[in-house]
């Protein structure tokens, strides 16, 4: 069995611990070597909401990519994504990065462009993947963040999985929430 190394988005702004607790429970279902970065808050970008919590989750899978994007979907579904009259999002799963596949494959395009261009998916990928490098640019995930010029408002926030906390209190501490 063939593993490929994955990167998904994972990001909420309603009910956002227990969507993103199923999210990630239905995950670890058919992942393999699920590891999570921590767990940041943001301000909502391009829609008007409550503010987010966002992470990124590296695992492996055995999947082939629109498979793998065919259960996303459905995660997504199972947690209120497409119901009507929807207010916010609920539960938003990317895949950000899969293997080291550059370009557009039949509508997924990779790596997703929201790696470079918003700050709750670079920071948290420069925390769990520092020395990887971004398939596009060749550049590792550390260097894109440290060199980054991105303006968005956000700051780690205190997320528990299964009793095991996501974000180091030194990260909490480090950065603290807006007043």
């Amino acid at each position: 069995m063939s593993l490929t190394r994955i990167y998904l988005g994972l990001g909420s702004n309603i009910e956002r611990e227990r969507n993103l607790t199923a999210g990630l429970d239905a995950l670890a279902v058919f992942l393999h070597d699920l590891r999570c970065s921590p767990v940041f808050e943001s301000l909502p970008v391009g829609i008007r909401s409550g503010n987010f919590f966002n992470f990124v989750v590296e695992a492996k899978t055995d999947l082939p990519l629109h498979e793998l994007d065919r259960r996303l979907k459905d995660i997504e579904a199972d947690n209120g994504r497409y119901a009507p009259g929807r207010k916010g999002l609920p539960l938003d799963i990317d895949v950000l990065l899969y293997g080291d596949r550059v370009g557009n494959f039949d509508g997924l395009v990779l790596p997703r462009a929201e790696v470079l261009k918003n700050a709750f998916v670079l920071w948290p990928l420069s925390i769990l993947a520092p020395d990887t490098l971004h398939p596009g640019e060749e550049r590792s995930f550390a260097d894109l963040w440290e060199s980054s010029a991105i303006q968005q408002a956000l700051w780690p926030a205190s997320f528990r999985w299964h009793g095991v906390e996501l974000t180091p209190v030194t990260l909490l501490q480090a950065y603290p929430a807006p007043a």
